[in-house]
C-alpha cells in the first residue's frame, strides 16, 4: 500500500514503546512516561528495539561532570534487538546461540579508543552491548579503524577480554547472556558476592534498576 511519510513516522504515531516482558504494562506513555524515561539522553539514530539500559543512568549533567574530570567519551551506535531479553535455555552454556545485533563505531571513536589503549589508559564500556561491540570490532583486528557490522559474540566465563577494562551494567536476570558476560569479566564468585550485597540492601534489578561499576 502507499502512504504519506516514512515508516519511522508511522511507527512513532501508531506504535508503543517495546518494554521488557517483566514490565507488566503497555508502553503507551499514559501510566508512566516510558517514551522519555526508557531512553538514553544521548540516543540519536533510530533502529533499536530497546534501549541499552546501562545508559539510562546517565544524565546530561553527569556526562558533563565526567568530561570535566578529563574523561574522554567515545560514542558508538547500538541497535539492540529483542533477543537481549531471551534467557539461556540450553543445559550447556556453550550450546547457546546469540542473536545478531548491529553496531557502528565511527572513525573518531575508533581512533580515540586506539589512542587510549596505546597510552595504557582504561577503556570503560557502558553496557554489555557496548562490550560486545568493542570486543567484536577490535577482536578482529587490534588496529581496526571505524567498523560497522553485526555481532553474535557470546561472552561467558573463560572468555579473554581484549579491549574493555571496565563496565557500567545493570543487575541482570539469572540464566541470561548478560549475567554470563559480567561473570566472565569479574569472576563467578565475585559477582555472586555483589548480588548478595545488592539483595541485602534492597537494590533494584532489571531495566529501571540500579547499576554497578565493574573493574
Amino acid at each position: 500500500c502507499e502512504c504519506d511519510g516514512t515508516v519511522y513516522g508511522w511507527l512513532e504515531r501508531a506504535g508503543q514503546i517495546p518494554l521488557p516482558p517483566y514490565i507488566k504494562r503497555k508502553g503507551d506513555g499514559k501510566s508512566f512516561p516510558d517514551e522519555e524515561r526508557y531512553q538514553t539522553v544521548y540516543a540519536k539514530v533510530p533502529g533499536s528495539v530497546a534501549a541499552p539500559t546501562a545508559g539510562l543512568h546517565f544524565t546530561e549533567k553527569l556526562l558533563g561532570d565526567i568530561v570535566d574530570k578529563g574523561v574522554h567519551v567515545a560514542k558508538v551506535s547500538l541497535n539492540i534487538g529483542y533477543g537481549t531479553f531471551s534467557p539461556i535455555r540450553k543445559e550447556q552454556i556453550e550450546d547457546h546461540r546469540m542473536h545478531l545485533e548491529y553496531f557502528s563505531i565511527p572513525p573518531e571513536s575508533a581512533d580515540l579508543i586506539k589512542k587510549q589503549r596505546k597510552r595504557g589508559d582504561r577503556v570503560i564500556a557502558v553496557g554489555t552491548s557496548t562490550v560486545r561491540a568493542l570486543e567484536t570490532a577490535f577482536g578482529r583486528d587490534a588496529n581496526t579503524a571505524a567498523c560497522a557490522g553485526y555481532s553474535d559474540l557470546f561472552i561467558y566465563p573463560g572468555y579473554r577480554f581484549r579491549m574493555v577494562d571496565g563496565m557500567v551494567t545493570n543487575f541482570h536476570l539469572p540464566r541470561s547472556s548478560l549475567i554470563a558476560l559480567v561473570m566472565a569479566f569479574c569472576g563467578v564468585g565475585e559477582l555472586k558476592r555483589c548480588y548478595r550485597e545488592a539483595i541485602s540492601k534492597n537494590y533494584r534489578f532489571f531495566s529501571y534498576g540500579d547499576a554497578m561499576f565493574v573493574l
